[in-house]
């Protein structure tokens, strides 16, 4: 009877060669620089060389003729010129054949003596001279210096002059009567408005002056007013503009009356009420005018003693002359 066959002896018996695990390279994160192949004297050269980053590169044969006609005191090649490309390439069929297209055609229109139309001639070098021919500036050309050390432009002369702000460019006046007169937040209406307000006033005839309600002291003559209409705008509202203000004090006079007491005003407070009175009595007009022109009429006649304005100032005045008693200064230590 044979003998039975085992299995597992039988896998005993049989080699097995383990699986080869894939193993990952590791590769550097700063790569080494590659190699490049140069420029070499032949085809089957196949020497590669390194070429260096801060290496110079050698000047041109004409370059180094000049320097040395220079030194010997010779007259040297013009580097200025350049050289062409047929003289380079001349008699050398090979190199000739490596041209472009256009530099072959213009080489064999040189050779047989009659140029094309629109043809040019090309040359190895490009030199930049002052005043040439292609309109390029000299890179030798020395720049302006600042006077400020770690300025890049000259810094600006003080004091500023005036109106080279760009948020303070007009007027203080100008500025603050356009924004009194802008509705709603308009401000370009506004301006146009002002615009024309100033265009009336420089086209008006000359003002006549009432000697009962004088202008301020020192200014000029009516028939300068037209000339500078800002000047004009200004006169006309600090001529009414009120001196101070009244403050009623509830109470302060016993038994629930009020007490008035003159406040004295600045310069902006004055000129705002002064306006204000002014816009306030342009807008009671009926005329169809429009309203920088009812505006500009109103000025006029403030200028001329004719504006209501003047009778408001008067009475401001006069009441606060009569409640001067009921101001308290402090007592002096």
């Amino acid at each position: 009877m044979p003998p039975r066959i085992s299995l597992f002896s039988l896998a005993r018996s049989i080699p097995y060669r383990t699986k080869p695990q894939a193993q990952w390279s590791v590769q550097p994160l700063v790569r080494a620089p590659q190699q490049c192949r140069t420029f070499a004297d032949s085809k089957d050269s196949t020497t590669a060389k390194q070429t260096d980053a801060n290496a110079q590169p050698l000047p041109h044969i004409t370059e180094e003729s000049a320097k040395t006609a220079k030194i010997m005191g010779e007259k040297g090649p013009d580097i200025s010129q350049g050289t062409p490309v047929e003289e380079v390439v001349k008699g050398d069929k090979e190199m000739q054949d490596k041209l472009p297209k256009v530099m072959q055609d213009a080489l064999k229109s040189k050779n047989s003596q009659s140029p094309p139309k629109g043809s040019r001639s090309y040359s190895t070098t490009a030199m930049m001279t002052e005043g040439g021919d292609m309109g390029l500036a000299d890179m030798s050309q020395s720049t302006v210096v600042p006077a400020a050390p770690g300025a890049k432009f000259p810094l600006p002369s003080l004091p500023l002059p005036q109106g080279s702000h760009v948020k303070h460019r007009y007027d203080g006046i100008v500025e603050q009567v356009t924004n009194l007169i802008m509705r709603h937040g308009e401000k370009s209406v506004a301006q146009r408005n002002m615009a024309l307000i100033l265009q009336h006033l420089r086209t008006s005839p000359i003002p006549t002056i009432n000697p009962n309600r004088p202008l301020l002291p020192g200014a000029p003559p009516p028939s300068h007013l037209p000339l500078n209409p800002v000047l004009y705008l200004t006169l006309a509202i600090d001529s009414v503009a009120p001196l101070l203000r009244i403050r009623n004090m509830k109470g302060a006079a016993g038994g629930g009356v009020a007490l008035q007491i003159p406040v004295p005003l600045g310069q902006r407070q004055r000129r705002r009420t002064a306006v204000e009175w002014i816009l306030a009595s342009a807008s009671r007009k009926k005329n169809r005018s429009t309203y920088a022109q009812k505006v500009a009429e109103e000025l006029v006649a403030v200028v001329e003693g004719r504006s209501s304005v003047w009778d408001r100032r008067n009475a401001i005045h006069k009441q606060a002359v009569a409640a001067r008693a009921n101001i308290v200064l402090p007592r002096k230590r």
